[in-house]
Protein backbone atom coordinates (compact mmCIF):
# COMPACT_ATOMS: atom_id res chain seq x y z
CA UNK A 1 0.00 0.00 0.00
CA UNK A 2 1.16 3.53 -0.84
CA UNK A 3 -0.15 6.29 1.47
CA UNK A 4 -1.27 9.65 0.11
CA UNK A 5 0.64 12.23 2.17
CA UNK A 6 -0.84 15.36 0.65
CA UNK A 7 -3.58 16.31 -1.80
CA UNK A 8 -4.20 19.71 -3.36
CA UNK A 9 -6.81 20.70 -5.94
CA UNK A 10 -5.22 22.86 -8.63
CA UNK A 11 -8.48 23.22 -10.58
CA UNK A 12 -11.92 21.57 -10.42
CA UNK A 13 -10.64 18.58 -12.42
CA UNK A 14 -6.92 18.70 -11.53
CA UNK A 15 -5.33 17.31 -8.39
CA UNK A 16 -1.78 17.24 -7.04
CA UNK A 17 -0.80 14.23 -4.94
CA UNK A 18 2.29 13.55 -2.83
CA UNK A 19 2.57 9.81 -2.29
CA UNK A 20 4.90 7.72 -0.15
CA UNK A 21 6.88 5.51 -2.53
CA UNK A 22 10.52 5.45 -1.34
CA UNK A 23 11.96 3.02 -3.90
CA UNK A 24 10.47 5.00 -6.80
CA UNK A 25 11.57 8.32 -5.29
CA UNK A 26 15.21 7.19 -5.13
CA UNK A 27 15.39 6.07 -8.77
CA UNK A 28 13.15 8.58 -10.56
CA UNK A 29 14.61 10.70 -13.38
CA UNK A 30 12.99 13.39 -15.56
CA UNK A 31 10.66 11.74 -18.10
CA UNK A 32 9.97 8.61 -16.04
CA UNK A 33 6.44 7.51 -15.21
CA UNK A 34 4.68 5.11 -12.86
CA UNK A 35 1.74 2.77 -13.29
CA UNK A 36 -0.74 2.87 -10.44
CA UNK A 37 -3.84 1.08 -9.26
CA UNK A 38 -6.10 3.12 -7.01
CA UNK A 39 -7.82 0.01 -5.66
CA UNK A 40 -6.89 -3.66 -5.88
CA UNK A 41 -9.64 -4.48 -8.40
CA UNK A 42 -9.03 -1.35 -10.48
CA UNK A 43 -7.31 -0.82 -13.80
CA UNK A 44 -3.66 0.10 -14.20
CA UNK A 45 -2.99 3.60 -15.53
CA UNK A 46 0.30 5.39 -16.37
CA UNK A 47 1.07 8.75 -14.76
CA UNK A 48 4.17 10.86 -15.30
CA UNK A 49 6.32 11.63 -12.27
CA UNK A 50 6.28 15.37 -11.70
CA UNK A 51 8.82 15.39 -8.88
CA UNK A 52 10.30 13.30 -6.09
CA UNK A 53 11.89 13.73 -2.69
CA UNK A 54 14.34 10.86 -2.12
CA UNK A 55 15.07 11.97 1.43
CA UNK A 56 11.41 11.77 2.47
CA UNK A 57 10.64 8.92 0.09
CA UNK A 58 7.81 10.68 -1.72
CA UNK A 59 6.78 11.24 -5.32
CA UNK A 60 4.54 13.92 -6.80
CA UNK A 61 1.79 13.28 -9.35
CA UNK A 62 -0.59 15.74 -11.01
CA UNK A 63 -3.76 14.10 -12.29
CA UNK A 64 -6.59 15.31 -14.51
CA UNK A 65 -9.96 13.66 -14.04
CA UNK A 66 -10.75 12.28 -17.50
CA UNK A 67 -11.62 8.58 -17.26
CA UNK A 68 -13.08 6.48 -14.46
CA UNK A 69 -9.81 5.76 -12.68
CA UNK A 70 -8.53 9.33 -12.66
CA UNK A 71 -11.95 10.48 -11.42
CA UNK A 72 -11.77 7.86 -8.68
CA UNK A 73 -8.26 9.00 -7.73
CA UNK A 74 -9.45 12.58 -7.32
CA UNK A 75 -11.96 11.41 -4.69
CA UNK A 76 -9.05 10.23 -2.50
CA UNK A 77 -7.50 12.40 0.18
CA UNK A 78 -4.47 12.54 2.46
CA UNK A 79 -4.52 9.46 4.66
CA UNK A 80 -5.98 7.22 1.96
CA UNK A 81 -3.78 4.66 0.23
CA UNK A 82 -3.17 3.49 -3.34
CA UNK A 83 -3.07 -0.24 -4.01
CA UNK A 84 -0.03 -0.15 -6.34
CA UNK A 85 2.66 2.21 -7.57
CA UNK A 86 5.05 0.53 -10.03
CA UNK A 87 8.08 2.34 -11.37
CA UNK A 88 9.97 4.32 -12.32
CA UNK A 89 9.23 3.20 -15.88
CA UNK A 90 10.16 4.45 -19.33
CA UNK A 91 13.39 5.88 -20.68
CA UNK A 92 14.62 9.07 -18.98
CA UNK A 93 14.52 12.23 -21.06
CA UNK A 94 17.84 12.88 -22.85
CA UNK A 95 19.09 16.08 -21.23
CA UNK A 96 21.76 18.06 -23.08
CA UNK A 97 23.07 21.60 -23.20
CA UNK A 98 21.74 22.77 -26.57
CA UNK A 99 22.30 26.44 -25.80
CA UNK A 100 18.69 27.60 -26.05
CA UNK A 101 15.54 25.45 -25.88
CA UNK A 102 11.79 25.93 -25.97
CA UNK A 103 9.69 23.92 -23.52
CA UNK A 104 5.99 23.72 -24.34
CA UNK A 105 3.27 22.36 -22.05
CA UNK A 106 -0.37 21.98 -23.00
CA UNK A 107 -2.91 21.53 -20.19
CA UNK A 108 -1.88 18.82 -17.74
CA UNK A 109 1.13 18.19 -19.98
CA UNK A 110 2.79 21.08 -18.14
CA UNK A 111 3.08 18.79 -15.11
CA UNK A 112 5.05 16.30 -17.19
CA UNK A 113 7.13 19.09 -18.71
CA UNK A 114 8.15 20.64 -15.38
CA UNK A 115 10.89 18.16 -14.32
CA UNK A 116 12.31 18.14 -17.87
CA UNK A 117 12.43 21.94 -17.99
CA UNK A 118 14.10 22.00 -14.58
CA UNK A 119 16.75 19.53 -15.76
CA UNK A 120 17.37 21.44 -19.01
CA UNK A 121 17.88 24.67 -17.07
CA UNK A 122 20.29 22.93 -14.68
CA UNK A 123 22.22 21.65 -17.72
CA UNK A 124 22.99 25.24 -18.72
CA UNK A 125 20.34 25.95 -21.35
CA UNK A 126 18.56 29.24 -21.90
CA UNK A 127 14.95 28.16 -21.47
CA UNK A 128 11.94 29.72 -23.19
CA UNK A 129 8.78 28.13 -21.79
CA UNK A 130 5.25 28.26 -23.17
CA UNK A 131 2.36 27.07 -21.01
CA UNK A 132 -1.00 26.77 -22.75
CA UNK A 133 -4.51 25.62 -21.90
CA UNK A 134 -8.09 26.05 -23.06
CA UNK A 135 -8.80 28.67 -20.37
CA UNK A 136 -7.27 30.38 -17.34
CA UNK A 137 -8.57 27.86 -14.79
CA UNK A 138 -6.62 25.07 -16.49
CA UNK A 139 -3.24 26.82 -16.35
CA UNK A 140 -1.06 24.97 -13.83
CA UNK A 141 2.43 25.36 -12.32
CA UNK A 142 2.77 28.91 -13.62
CA UNK A 143 5.01 30.10 -10.78
CA UNK A 144 7.06 26.90 -10.78
CA UNK A 145 7.68 27.16 -14.53
CA UNK A 146 8.49 30.85 -14.20
CA UNK A 147 11.14 30.10 -11.60
CA UNK A 148 13.05 27.68 -13.85
CA UNK A 149 12.65 29.56 -17.15
CA UNK A 150 14.48 32.53 -18.58
CA UNK A 151 11.20 33.65 -20.09
CA UNK A 152 7.70 32.25 -19.61
CA UNK A 153 4.78 32.80 -21.98
CA UNK A 154 1.14 31.94 -21.24
CA UNK A 155 -1.48 31.24 -23.90
CA UNK A 156 -5.16 30.35 -23.62
CA UNK A 157 -7.46 29.27 -26.41
CA UNK A 158 -10.25 31.60 -25.23
CA UNK A 159 -8.05 34.54 -24.24
CA UNK A 160 -9.05 34.48 -20.56
CA UNK A 161 -5.38 34.69 -19.56
CA UNK A 162 -2.13 35.55 -21.27
CA UNK A 163 -2.02 35.56 -25.04
CA UNK A 164 -5.16 34.48 -26.89
CA UNK A 165 -4.38 31.65 -29.25
CA UNK A 166 -2.40 28.43 -29.39
CA UNK A 167 1.08 27.56 -28.15
CA UNK A 168 2.20 27.29 -31.78
CA UNK A 169 1.43 30.99 -32.31
CA UNK A 170 3.85 31.93 -29.55
CA UNK A 171 6.42 29.32 -30.64
CA UNK A 172 6.44 30.63 -34.21
CA UNK A 173 7.14 34.12 -32.90
CA UNK A 174 10.10 32.83 -30.87
CA UNK A 175 11.52 30.86 -33.79
CA UNK A 176 11.15 33.84 -36.12
CA UNK A 177 13.02 35.99 -33.58
CA UNK A 178 16.13 33.87 -34.20
CA UNK A 179 16.93 33.36 -30.52
CA UNK A 180 19.15 30.38 -31.25
CA UNK A 181 16.62 27.76 -30.16
CA UNK A 182 18.15 24.39 -31.05
CA UNK A 183 15.60 22.03 -29.50
CA UNK A 184 11.92 21.98 -28.60
CA UNK A 185 10.36 19.78 -25.91
CA UNK A 186 6.57 19.56 -26.21
CA UNK A 187 4.14 17.67 -23.98
CA UNK A 188 0.36 17.91 -24.16
CA UNK A 189 -2.60 16.66 -26.19
CA UNK A 190 -1.67 14.75 -29.34
CA UNK A 191 -3.11 17.40 -31.73
CA UNK A 192 -0.99 20.05 -29.98
CA UNK A 193 2.19 17.99 -30.24
CA UNK A 194 1.45 17.26 -33.89
CA UNK A 195 1.00 20.98 -34.61
CA UNK A 196 4.25 21.84 -32.80
CA UNK A 197 6.15 19.15 -34.72
CA UNK A 198 4.74 20.30 -38.06
CA UNK A 199 5.82 23.86 -37.26
CA UNK A 200 9.36 23.08 -36.08
CA UNK A 201 10.03 20.74 -38.99
CA UNK A 202 9.99 23.74 -41.30
CA UNK A 203 12.65 25.42 -39.14
CA UNK A 204 14.79 22.30 -38.86
CA UNK A 205 14.64 22.40 -35.04
CA UNK A 206 14.97 19.08 -33.21
CA UNK A 207 11.69 18.31 -31.42
CA UNK A 208 10.89 15.78 -28.71
CA UNK A 209 7.31 14.84 -27.84
CA UNK A 210 5.93 12.57 -25.12
CA UNK A 211 3.38 10.06 -26.44
CA UNK A 212 0.41 9.17 -24.25
CA UNK A 213 -0.38 5.88 -25.94
CA UNK A 214 -2.77 3.24 -24.58
CA UNK A 215 -0.73 1.33 -22.01
CA UNK A 216 -1.34 -1.75 -19.85
CA UNK A 217 1.75 -3.35 -18.30
CA UNK A 218 4.41 -0.70 -18.90
CA UNK A 219 7.19 -3.21 -19.60
CA UNK A 220 6.80 -3.85 -23.34
CA UNK A 221 5.10 -7.24 -22.87
CA UNK A 222 1.52 -6.42 -23.91
CA UNK A 223 2.27 -4.37 -27.03
CA UNK A 224 -0.69 -2.09 -26.37
CA UNK A 225 1.38 1.09 -26.51
CA UNK A 226 2.92 0.45 -29.92
CA UNK A 227 3.50 3.52 -32.05
CA UNK A 228 5.02 4.13 -35.47
CA UNK A 229 8.16 6.27 -35.42
CA UNK A 230 10.19 6.73 -38.59
CA UNK A 231 8.31 3.84 -40.19
CA UNK A 232 9.29 1.44 -37.38
CA UNK A 233 7.17 0.02 -34.57
CA UNK A 234 8.17 1.25 -31.13
CA UNK A 235 6.74 0.73 -27.65
CA UNK A 236 6.01 3.96 -25.79
CA UNK A 237 6.58 2.32 -22.40
CA UNK A 238 10.16 1.13 -22.98
CA UNK A 239 11.40 2.94 -26.10
CA UNK A 240 9.78 6.19 -24.97
CA UNK A 241 7.61 7.83 -23.91
CA UNK A 242 9.55 10.54 -25.76
CA UNK A 243 10.28 10.41 -29.46
CA UNK A 244 11.41 12.62 -32.33
CA UNK A 245 8.23 14.51 -33.16
CA UNK A 246 9.18 14.75 -36.84
CA UNK A 247 9.19 10.95 -37.10
CA UNK A 248 5.95 10.15 -35.21
CA UNK A 249 2.85 8.99 -37.08
CA UNK A 250 0.42 11.14 -35.10
CA UNK A 251 -2.62 10.18 -37.18
CA UNK A 252 -2.11 6.51 -36.35
CA UNK A 253 -1.72 7.02 -32.61
CA UNK A 254 -4.73 9.34 -32.46
CA UNK A 255 -6.82 6.73 -34.26
CA UNK A 256 -5.62 3.95 -31.93
CA UNK A 257 -6.30 6.07 -28.84
CA UNK A 258 -9.95 6.30 -29.90
CA UNK A 259 -10.36 2.50 -29.93
CA UNK A 260 -12.06 2.33 -26.54
CA UNK A 261 -13.83 5.70 -26.51
CA UNK A 262 -17.32 4.17 -26.28
CA UNK A 263 -16.33 1.78 -23.49
CA UNK A 264 -14.58 4.59 -21.62
CA UNK A 265 -17.74 6.71 -21.80
CA UNK A 266 -19.84 3.85 -20.42
CA UNK A 267 -17.34 3.32 -17.60
CA UNK A 268 -17.44 7.01 -16.64
CA UNK A 269 -21.25 7.06 -16.70
CA UNK A 270 -21.41 4.02 -14.41
CA UNK A 271 -18.90 5.57 -12.03
CA UNK A 272 -20.82 8.84 -11.85
CA UNK A 273 -24.06 6.97 -11.17
CA UNK A 274 -22.35 5.01 -8.40
CA UNK A 275 -21.07 8.22 -6.83
CA UNK A 276 -24.56 9.74 -6.91
CA UNK A 277 -25.94 6.64 -5.18
CA UNK A 278 -23.23 6.85 -2.50
CA UNK A 279 -23.97 10.52 -1.87
CA UNK A 280 -27.72 9.85 -1.64
CA UNK A 281 -27.16 7.04 0.85
CA UNK A 282 -25.12 9.40 3.05
CA UNK A 283 -27.64 12.24 2.96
Amino acid sequence: MYPIIHKELLAPTLGKFIIKAPYVARKRQPGNFVIIRVIETGERIPLTLVDSDPQNGTITLIVQAIGKTTRLLLTKNAGDVLSDVAGPLGAPTPIECHGAVACIGGGVGTAELFPITKALKAAGNTVYSIVGARSKDLIILEQEMHDISDRLFITTDDGTYGRKGFVTDQLKELLDAQLGIKAVYAIGPLPMMKAVSNLTKGYGVHTLVSLNAIMVDGTGMCGGCRVSVGGQMKFACVDGPEFDGHQVDFDEIMMRNRTYVDLERISVERFENEMVQVQESLS
